[in-house]
């Protein structure tokens, strides 16, 4: 039985810098937190401990996963959080040696009972384990849960189940590989769109549909208007300076506009030579992932670290290639997007602990070309074959960030992955699908074979490749 794995899992809004390590382990505490409510122990808990485990554990100071479990059990939610409230519910955390839990109960509590623990648990690279204890220092709760990438959390023994109650509804297309998915569209001559939308509709009303994706596309363009008007160093000791704010000023020059609309059709009225189309791109990657490394909201697409490819490429559709495109076009887009990236996650992996950095860059921007391609009149195939290019020139791309931080080689990984997309959506418009060698299926196989045979050092644990040779003294 194919598993459905909606577009709104694939492209949540959170917080950033990590939807495996932030987003995932915020996800966490919630459940945990939900459980014990259904089982009526919040009253007989005195404190909390929070071990983290294997990657979660190596780059976590960097990745504020421990900040993210916080305030997860502080009761708040990434997706609606004010950010500006961040920075005080840990402040308060820290001054007062006390937990707020859940918003309901105040528990005695130290910042170090966030544990760092180096050892792998089996299951996955991303294990933490909350344990509840009483008065008498018993032992009340202890529930392990795995951030699997992309902001999804399980626990082992649900995830060894084989159904759930989404998978047991009637799907129209069921989908598993991209072979069925491109059978479905020739078969009742659809776009990709089309097919992924009659999945959805099963879950939800078309209004509801939309309403769901303006929300993703509008945090996408604020997230985007944020970078590009924000200057300064961003956090973590790199003292990375923030690019895109002097790429944008250079580019809008003069441009008058006061609002994210408006500045669009500024955009639109730039020059656009090659070069400038390039560092548009680059520039809109570059902003999103200089909020996403400043703990900011992002939408995971499919993870925090890959979060500025998708919205620079479909930017770039809007803001070059096509000034009359609407709502429709975006919906589209996303929609195709959102299906590519599930037919990754289903065979191989978006978790760069899983996978390295082709699992998230890799696969964020074979959704993006695959999607680019169809809103070009690309046909299902060569929206497939798009995909495909996208990720075969990212296999093997090791995920090795200089002191477990989300932003060396992470934010101009982004822009290349962007740029790499739009070229590939251009390669398969004069690609012939019968004749191309290389279906995106067997890519998506290759991929996750290499992601088995990749040395751990190069999986988002911060023990190897840059992160290594370039050392913080060289910061």
């Amino acid at each position: 039985m194919s598993q459905f794995i909606s577009v709104f899992d694939m492209l949540k809004i959170g917080v950033g810098p990590s939807s495996s390590h932030t987003l995932g382990p915020w996800r966490a505490a919630q459940q945990w937190i939900e459980k014990l409510k259904d089982n009526q122990l919040i009253n007989n808990i005195s404190t909390v401990k929070v071990n983290l485990y294997g990657s979660l554990s190596l780059t976590g100071k960097g990745h504020a996963t421990d900040l993210a479990v916080l305030l997860g059990l502080s009761g708040t939610d990434p997706e609606y959080i004010p950010i500006e409230d961040i920075e005080n519910i840990i402040s308060k955390i820290k001054s007062t040696n006390t937990l707020d839990f859940n918003g309901e109960k105040v528990l005695d509590f130290s910042i170090d009972q966030v544990i760092f623990n180096k050892e792998f648990l089996p299951f996955h690279s991303n294990g933490l384990t909350f344990i509840a204890l009483s008065k008498e220092n018993d032992i009340i709760s202890s529930e392990t849960y795995y951030s699997i990438g992309g902001g999804f959390v399980i626990q082992e023994e649900i995830e060894a189940s084989e159904e759930n109650e989404i998978n047991k509804k009637n799907f129209p297309f069921p989908i598993n590989r991209a072979t069925e998915l491109e059978n479905y569209c020739n078969n009742k001559q659809k776009n990709i769109s089309d097919i992924v939308l009659s999945n959805e509709l099963v879950l939800k009303s078309n209004n509801e549909i939309d309403v769901e994706l303006k929300r993703v596309w509008e945090t996408m363009l604020e997230c985007m208007y944020i970078g590009c008007h924000t200057e300064g160093t961003l956090p973590g000791g790199l003292n990375v300076k923030r690019r895109a704010f002097e790429t944008h000023k250079k580019l809008i020059k003069d441009s008058q506009y006061t609002n994210e609309e408006e500045w669009i059709s500024a955009i639109r009225s730039t020059e656009v030579k090659f070069r400038e189309i390039l560092k548009w791109v680059s520039c809109f990657a570059l902003a999103v992932n200089e909020v996403n490394a400043s703990l900011g909201r992002v939408v995971t697409a499919p993870t925090n670290g890959s979060a500025g490819v998708i919205p620079a490429v479909l930017m770039y559709y809007l803001v070059i290639e096509n000034h009359e495109a609407d709502f429709e076009h975006i919906k589209k887009f996303l929609l195709v997007a959102g299906e590519i990236g599930s037919v990754f996650k289903k065979n191989a992996t978006i978790s760069a602990a899983m996978g390295g950095c082709q699992a998230e860059i890799g696969v964020s921007s074979a959704m993006a070309a695959g999607a680019l391609t169809e809103l070009l009149g690309g046909t299902p195939s060569q929206c497939l074959v798009a995909a495909e290019i996208a990720m075969e020139h990212h296999l093997g791309l090791t995920c090795d960030p200089i002191g477990g931080l989300v932003q060396v080689p992470c934010i101009e990984r982004n822009a290349m992955g962007a740029i790499k997309a739009i070229n590939a959506a251009e390669l398969a418009l004069e690609t012939d699908p019968e004749k191309s060698l290389v279906p995106l299926d067997k890519v998506i196989d290759t991929m996750w074979e290499t992601a088995k045979d990749m040395n751990r050092n190069y999986k988002e644990t911060s023990e190897g490749g840059l992160a290594v040779t370039v050392g913080l003294a060289d910061c």
